[in-house]
């Protein structure tokens, strides 16, 4: 029998697992010949990411914890380079599986490939265009070392073209950020109402929008937070909004004093199926999350976007998204041309229809089954352990 694939999952934060859960249960149905390791960074020390949200998403916990936290960019992906390196000379996988654009992204690549094991990115290609955003670094490099390109959207596979990535290399297969949503959607379906989110549809009514602002060019300076917020704030005289408050503009709202209009009702993070219980009924959102343009898009559901710029054109060319900047009155005319029924109208884009983890697979057995490389035989040249971290080991907490 030919000894199965070694392959490491990495995420570091919430949305990575969303989108890694679709490839873990994937690659469970093809167990006889991937041998499959979850690896949770740390990046983003979350207390939501109980047992229970690992069953959320249909996958078990992590193998790995490396329990990194928060530093600044510079020291956390030092920190997330040497815990990793450390699994990888135990663990002497095929293949490291990347997604998304955090820095758990880039510094799990940078080891992986100084170690010459090969790097798959799902979601590569997605340019924002502003390198001003770290997630837009992040992309960069890792696609510039990465060996398998899995694209969610034809920009992706312009963009690799043109930084002169090998064509067989790139493979357009869908969203895997969609395959999490269908999969929980039809799951949401077959249970009972979620009561966090049954709760606040009670508070709202059967008309509501949702509202969440995370990044920093949005609520990090005083000024910008506010005027996004006058312009919210006209929007919930029409319409009452549920603000899911990410704890970096928590942390600014309490510290700067600013009140929310008396419709903006503030919650807390939700676990994944509650806010997707209470999202996916609503009537509009607004955001400044990358996954949330996407999710809307596939649902067909209005969304908002309060950026400059997207690594998600096709949400715009093609989906539900209209991207209004930080302009409170372009917040207000989007959202009113809404609910006075006239909003955009979109289309599911193409391979966004569940099944992209399942050719992500297919494409990994495929090179693993025709490379002139041994399967079982990875390209590592040398190993060494880290002295002294502790919390690395399997199933460790």
């Amino acid at each position: 029998m030919t000894e199965r694939v070694k392959i490491l999952l990495v995420a570091g934060a919430r949305p990575n697992f969303v989108k890694i859960a679709p490839l873990m249960r994937a690659l469970a149905a093809r167990s006889n010949h991937f041998a499959t390791k979850l690896v949770h960074t740390g990046q983003h020390y979350d207390a939501s990411m109980s047992e229970s949200f690992f069953e959320e998403l249909g996958i078990p916990q992590p193998d790995f914890r490396l329990e990194v936290g928060s530093y600044t960019h510079a020291q956390q992906t030092a920190r997330i380079m040497m815990a990793f390196e450390a699994v990888c000379c135990a663990e002497k996988p095929q293949l490291v599986v990347v997604v998304g654009d955090v820095n758990s992204t880039v510094a799990c690549s940078l080891v992986a490939k100084k170690l010459q094991i090969d790097v798959a990115h799902v979601e590569a290609g997605l340019r924002s265009g502003d390198r001003e955003m770290p997630e837009e670094i992040n992309r960069i490099v890792t696609d510039s070392i990465s060996d398998w390109f899995f694209v969610t959207e034809p920009s992706g596979l312009d963009n690799l073209k043109r930084e002169g990535h090998k064509v067989e290399r790139i493979h357009f297969v869908g969203n895997v950020m969609i395959d999490n949503l269908l999969y929980q959607q039809r799951r949401l379906e077959s249970r009972p109402p979620n009561e966090q989110a049954e709760t606040l549809r009670a508070q709202l009514g059967q008309r509501y929008g949702v509202v969440t602002l995370h990044r920093p060019s949005n609520v990090d300076d005083e000024a910008t937070i506010r005027s996004i917020l006058s312009g919210i704030g006209k929007v919930s005289e029409r319409v009452p909004l549920v603000f899911a408050v990410h704890p970096r503009t928590s942390a600014m709202l309490e510290r700067c004093g600013i009140a929310v209009p008396p419709r903006v009702y503030l919650s807390p993070p939700l676990p994944y199926m509650a806010f997707l219980s209470l999202w996916s009924r609503s009537t509009l959102v607004i955001t400044d999350s990358g996954g949330l343009q996407e999710e809307t898009t596939a649902l067909g559901i209005p969304c908002i976007t309060v950026r400059e710029n997207t690594e998600r054109p096709i949400t715009l060319t093609e989906g539900t998204n209209v991207m209004v900047g930080r302009d409170p009155a372009r917040i207000v005319e989007e959202a009113f041309r809404v609910l006075d029924g006239h909003g955009k109208i979109g289309r599911i884009p193409a391979l966004w229809d569940g099944h992209a983890a399942e050719r992500i697979v297919e494409v990994l057995e495929h090179a693993s089954l025709t490379s002139t490389r041994s399967a079982h035989s990875p390209r590592l040249t040398h190993f060494y352990t880290i002295p002294g971290n502790s919390s690395i080991g399997a199933g460790s907490e």
